[in-house]
């Protein structure tokens, strides 16, 4: 990290280090270093399109778009408000997924899989009965499928319209396919591995999909209430008003999330735009390699 002054982190420097503690938590370091400096072979070389996507700043804006999303899913929306606890710690949660991405898409293949496998034990503990009496376990694979398609349609889309080197249509269809590595692993038994079936794939559960109560409610509080400073207020509203501008039409109504079209083109993704330029801006001297916003 440079230096500026008698030894003391510039403007730049300390932006790019509070996100970094922020989104990575207080082992964020210690991970990045087991990350990145562990030698062995990579489920993704430095080529993949995966490392692109997960390394670039419009992962912000995908990863809370890809939360309101997968809220659609009533089965998985019950099992995140009784099991996550992502109310009393939001930012515990957010760590805890960025760390797992990083390790995925960057680490070790054997850090890799263990990541999954403890994914999987936490999954497998998690079941219940939604209000409405219906049956939900987080390992089954009709939930995973979704979570699995919502995630990886999002973290593209944003890249596609905010990341500083969006992806040809073949990478596209690289990156569908660099995550269905990470999908399998978790339990998904026949993730899509292009964007043309990834888009099937989500059509195909629009019939299951609906805003319950608890969607709406989770909405509200990630886009109105955030845990975040009143002096961050302002940018996470950017980063919130794009989340819902990247969502599809029917998700954005389902939630009852006002869109106008005009005021999305002259003034949502211009800032949205300006924001992961600051980011990426910020973030870029702390790098060593190409990483996650988490490493």
């Amino acid at each position: 990290m440079r230096l500026t002054g008698a030894g003391a982190a510039g403007p730049r420097e300390r932006l790019g280090n509070g996100l970094f503690i922020r989104v990575a938590g207080p082992d964020g370091p210690r991970n990045r270093a087991r990350i990145h400096d562990t030698p062995g072979p990579r489920w993704f070389g430095p080529e993949r399109p995966v490392r692109r996507v997960h390394g670039d700043a419009s992962m912000f804006i995908g990863g809370l778009s890809a939360l309101l999303l997968q809220s659609l899913h009533p089965l998985a929306m019950a099992a995140v408000a009784a099991h996550s606890g992502f109310r009393g710690d939001p930012w515990g949660r957010l760590q805890r997924t960025s760390t797992f991405l990083a390790t995925t898409t960057y680490g070790t293949a054997e850090h890799a899989q263990q990541a999954c496998d403890r994914v999987r034990a936490v999954h497998e503990r998690v079941r219940g009965v939604t209000d409405l009496g219906e049956e939900y376990h987080a390992s089954d694979p009709r939930l995973l499928g979704w979570v699995h398609a919502a995630e990886a349609d999002s973290f593209l889309r944003a890249h596609q319209r905010y990341g500083a080197r969006p992806l040809t249509e073949e990478e596209c269809d690289g990156y569908v396919a660099d995550m269905a590595r990470v999908a399998v692993a978790l339990g998904v038994p026949d993730p899509p591995r292009s964007r043309a079936a990834l888009t099937e794939r989500l059509a195909a559960y629009r019939p299951e999909l609906r805003a319950t109560a608890q969607a709406r409610d989770t909405a509200r509080f990630l886009l109105l209430s955030p845990p975040v400073p009143l002096v961050a207020r302002l940018p996470y509203g950017v980063l919130a008003a794009n989340a819902v501008s990247l969502l599809p039409d029917w998700a954005a109504r389902e939630l009852r999330l006002p869109r106008l079209p005009v005021v999305d083109g002259l003034c949502v993704r211009p800032l949205g735009h300006a924001m992961t330029a600051t980011v990426r801006w910020a973030m870029a001297p702390a790098r060593r390699a190409a990483t996650s916003p988490a490493t």
